[in-house]
């Protein structure tokens, strides 16, 4: 049995599942949490969290000096693939292993952006609101952009960016991508910057991962560049960004369209965005199948337990690889 702390409240079935097996300490609950932590902090081995999509509408950073609370910890589970509420590489550094849940999700979070996709350039959810407010008998909604000849960039061609870039082919889009380095496996055309990426797409989907490195790195230069052709999916993280721009874009005609499942204050949606007809809003529901939502928490679980018995971890990020490579040189 492991002392677990849970500092957020994950679903009644994790909850429920991993205190059959360990010792779950539960901080969301604790009317003192300063007492609290002073109280389990000498005894936490795993910490299990996630981002507020996951944890009820509740966020709690895992950073540096919260880690550094917890003498005997070794495990971070982190419920979802985007772990940027945890410090990584701290985690490393202290020899902590950070898990997350890739893999699980990918198609399903692919089928959204694609979802998006649609429904950005081709307007569908706006003309629903158009049939719904019986405007379709005063004459037919407007026509809308095609997918037929166009590109699209993806920012981000990880496990769910290469799953979003197959359904763009089988669409008969062109690809073309932008990351931290060219991937020599990939033939779609790489472009060095989001900017440039821009400049060669006319839908750009961001897929990127969330943190300080990738903060607002879609800005009104990039949104500039897009053009007033192009649309900005977005199914990554809020803060990747920066949505003052992205408003103003919207609502001058610097860009056509956007479609987002993520924000940068979930669950607050900026009013601004409302009450713009170009835009698609979604809830951060990426992920959220029955079916899909089930993998993640038992591949959660499965972390856990493996470290609890003593087995080897499923599903370590890649800081936490990087460090263990560097460990045996």
């Amino acid at each position: 049995m492991s002392e677990i702390l849970m500092p957020v409240r994950l679903s009644d079935s994790i909850i429920r599942d991993l205190e059959q097996r360990h010792h779950v300490h539960r901080l969301w609950e604790a009317p003192d949490a300063e007492a609290f932590l002073a109280d389990v902090a000498s005894r936490i081995e795993v910490i299990v969290t996630a981002g507020s999509i996951l944890a009820s509408g509740m966020t709690l950073m895992v950073d540096a000096s919260f880690i550094a609370r917890f003498p005997k910890l070794k495990l971070i589970a982190n419920h979802g693939v985007g772990y940027d509420t945890v410090d990584a590489a701290f985690s490393a550094s202290r020899g902590i292993t950070v898990t997350n849940t890739p893999d699980v999700l990918t198609d399903e979070t692919a089928d959204t952006a694609f979802g998006l996709v649609l429904s950005t350039v081709r307007e569908f959810s706006a003309a629903e609101r158009y049939l719904r407010a019986g405007q379709w008998m005063n004459g037919p909604y407007r026509l809308t952009a095609s997918l037929r000849g166009k590109t699209m960039g993806i920012l981000g061609l990880g496990r769910i960016g290469k799953a979003i870039a197959k359904r763009g082919e089988v669409f008969g889009l062109t690809i073309a991508y932008c990351g931290r380095n060219k991937q020599a496996d990939v033939a779609y055309v790489y472009h060095a910057t989001p900017q440039a990426l821009a400049q060669a797409c006319d839908i750009l989907v961001v897929a990127a991962p969330g943190g300080l490195q990738t903060r607002n790195i879609i800005d009104a230069n990039v949104l500039k560049t897009l053009g007033p052709q192009g649309f900005l999916i977005n199914i990554a993280r809020g803060s990747l960004v920066d949505e003052a721009a992205l408003i103003e874009a919207l609502r001058s005609g610097i860009i056509a369209g956007a479609g987002l499942d993520v924000f940068g204050h979930e669950p607050k949606v900026p009013d601004a965005f409302l009450s713009l007809e170009n835009v698609v809003l979604l809830p951060h529901v990426g992920s959220a199948s029955v079916e899909t939502r089930k993998a993640m928490a038992d591949l959660l679980i499965a972390n856990v337990d493996a470290y609890a018995t003593g087995g080897q971890l499923l599903t370590p990020v890649p800081e936490c690889m990087l460090a263990r490579a560097s460990a045996r040189c």
